[in-house]
């Protein structure tokens, strides 16, 4: 349900608040003054791109928040966004006046899908032009399920079977294509993948072998100067030839010569005992190492030979050794689902057989609860007609095979005769736009009962006027005892019933003008009503009429 609708500098208004209530709420006011602004204004929170030019002028942005009970249908991802002891959900929209926009969800930035998503379980729509999208097949398909539902629960959980069941078998189909379409190239394709997987496996690549190849390339490449490097080292500290050795060794006798006379003395001879060892052992290492430097230019050359055949497969796979090795199990599982083409298409075959046996029982089951319903919505609709100024109405709910899709095996089409002696023809031909409007009110009090979600009418009045007005007040404040109701009109005989009432002026006297949006209060709602009439202030007439509308409710 929507507690509260706050506008700030959309068009016309500069700033409206309007606190709703459970029941019929409605919307009214001069031809215009802005009533269609907080139509757009609705339009927003439920994600629609906003118009050019409906930031104020003179104001940086525009500003529509709704505020609105927790549904039970709200999407899980949605209800997670929410602390756990929320209460409300508030929606809001933000429209800069260079035409950028910015989606709200419980406080969080969202995206205009996630108003959209959530929007469908908060707000249904309703006017003119909605009337002939809802009278489409496949939303009276639609409405006729939602009958079903209420009818015989569990209806709609299988439709949702029947869904993922058609979504099955067409993948199954898809795959199955793919594989026969698939087998004239099957050979080509095989060779190829068989080339290219023996390329792969003869050099048999490996990340850390590349590493290893490329730093023994450098040792190759540089050997001479590693040689030379080595042997001038080991000389520099060996024994022989005046090398740091010789000259450790030297000072070693000497103070092993007086050793055991001076105690700190032998400390020092101890390490000069150490550096000694440590010179001979460095200097014998040194030697080893450059025994092991050979110029092996074959060595070289195969290493450059090895590292070229890894660069080859690298610049052909991705770039790298691990790209290539991706490349040849992608290579080997393919090789094994081509090589297996008969067992792929067999088990494509039978996904596809078991989705659709579930699909054709499901469909079954979805057209014989359809089929059963169909004759008590028509009727039911009938007697809404009725009570709509349509007394001699038929309706007739058809329902014909067609091609399986995801709502099943059905085509639905509503047959309205209006009046007496007129052919009976689909709903959007037979009906004139005033008794489209009744025919939509009708179907929703019979088929879209039971929904949270705040029924907004605009203008749905269009068309209408005197007892059917009436009616098709009475009609809305029906739909509004199970829930909640906005509805903008023109009609005083409407705005009579309302629960909560609210007017729309335009202020002209200011520049730019500006739109003021009022709640009224009981003898408010008589003068609203009196100017709705086409009465004058003074007119004692117009009042008592109000008077008398506004009593009757």
């Amino acid at each position: 349900m929507l507690l509260e609708l706050r506008v700030e500098n959309l068009l016309l208004i500069e700033r409206a608040e309007l606190d709703l209530v459970p029941g019929l709420n409605v919307v009214t006011g001069e031809t215009g003054a802005g009533k269609t602004v907080l139509a757009h204004a609705l339009d927003l929170l439920l994600g629609a791109k906003p118009r050019t030019g409906i930031v104020r002028p003179g104001a940086p942005e525009a500003w529509v928040e709704g505020v609105f009970s927790i549904p039970e249908g709200l999407p899980a991802e949605i209800a997670e966004r929410l602390p756990a002891d929320a209460e409300e959900l508030v929606l809001a929209r933000k429209v800069t006046a260079e035409g950028r926009s910015r989606a709200f969800v419980g406080g969080r930035s969202a995206t205009a899908a996630d108003l959209r998503e959530v929007g469908a379980v908060l707000l249904a729509f309703h006017g003119q032009h909605e009337a002939r999208r809802l009278l489409s097949p496949a939303a009276q398909l639609g409405l006729l399920d939602g009958f079903c539902e209420a009818q015989k629960a569990g209806h709609l959980d299988r439709r949702d079977a029947h869904a993922s069941a058609h979504a099955a078998e067409r993948d199954a189909r898809r795959r199955l294509d793919e594989l026969r379409e698939a087998a004239g190239a099957r050979e080509r394709e095989l060779d190829l993948l068989r080339f290219e997987l023996q390329e792969i496996d003869e050099v048999d690549p490996a990340v850390e072998e590349q590493e290893e190849l490329m730093a023994a390339r450098e040792r190759l490449r540089h050997v001479e100067a590693l040689r030379g490097a080595a042997f001038v080292a080991s000389q520099a500290v060996g024994s022989d030839d005046g090398g740091a050795g010789a000259g450790l060794a030297a000072g070693e006798g000497a103070l092993d010569a007086v050793a055991g006379v001076d105690p700190e003395l032998d400390v020092l001879a101890a390490r000069m005992s150490s550096l000694r060892i440590e010179a001979d052992d460095l200097a014998a290492e040194l030697a080893r190492h450059l025994e092991r430097l050979d110029a092996d230019p074959a060595e070289l050359e195969r290493i450059e030979e090895r590292l070229q055949a890894i660069s080859r497969l690298e610049r052909k796979h991705g770039g790298s050794v691990a790209a290539v090795l991706d490349h040849a199990e992608h290579c080997r599982h393919r090789l094994a689902e081509l090589e297996d083409v008969e067992g792929a298409t067999a088990a494509a075959q039978a996904d596809m057989a078991e989705a659709a046996a579930r699909r054709e029982k499901l469909a079954g089951q979805l057209t014989k609860t359809r089929a059963k319903a169909a004759p008590a919505l028509a009727k039911a609709v009938v007697e809404r007609l009725a009570n709509l100024a349509m007394p001699a109405a038929r309706l007739e709910v058809r329902l014909e095979a067609r091609e399986p899709g995801p709502t099943g095996a059905d085509h639905c089409e509503f047959i309205l005769a209006p009046n007496p002696g007129v052919p009976a023809a689909p709903v959007r031909d037979a009906a004139s736009g005033g008794e489209l409007s009744r025919v939509m009110l009708a179907l929703l009090a019979v088929a879209g009962s039971g929904t949270e979600a705040t029924q907004v009418f605009d203008e749905i009045d269009a068309g209408v006027g005197g007892q059917t007005g009436r009616a098709v007040g009475e009609q809305l404040r029906t739909l509004g005892q199970d829930g909640q109701v906005l509805c903008i009109t023109h009609l005083p005989q409407i705005a009579a019933l309302a629960d909560r009432h609210f007017a729309i002026e335009k202020d002209t006297d200011r520049e730019p003008a500006r739109t003021v949006v009022r709640r009224l209060d009981d003898p408010e709602v008589v003068g609203e009503l009196v100017r709705m009439l086409g009465g004058e202030d003074g007119d004692e007439g117009a009042r008592r009429h109000a008077e008398e509308l506004r009593s009757a409710a």
